[in-house]
């Protein structure tokens, strides 16, 4: 995929959501909540200041990331259902 968000947009892949409950019980695809987890997939450059200073971004492809439930606009590339969002928008990164 050749595709580079612009600014301090980042590109996100969610993350499968649970098949199973913690009692062992499965969750049918139309109960499940979409996860608020995924994989940043590719990043813009960074905000600018209005100087013109470049503000870095704090995530960088390959990160496992935390965004909220409504975060993001969905968008479909090479086939693939993935979130674009702004770099404010994450709330952490997983280690």
């Amino acid at each position: 995929m050749a595709f580079t968000p612009l600014h301090d947009r980042v590109l996100v892949r969610r993350t499968e959501g649970e098949e199973k409950t913690a009692g062992g019980l499965i969750i049918p695809d139309a109960a499940k909540e979409k996860p608020a987890e995924g994989e940043v997939i590719s990043v813009g450059e960074g905000a600018r200041k209005d100087n013109g200073e470049l503000v870095p971004m704090a995530v960088k492809a390959g990160d496992k990331v935390l965004f909220g439930k409504w975060s993001g606009t969905e968008i479909t590339i090479d086939g693939e259902e993935l979130l674009m969002m702004k770099e404010s928008d994450i709330m952490g990164i997983l280690s």
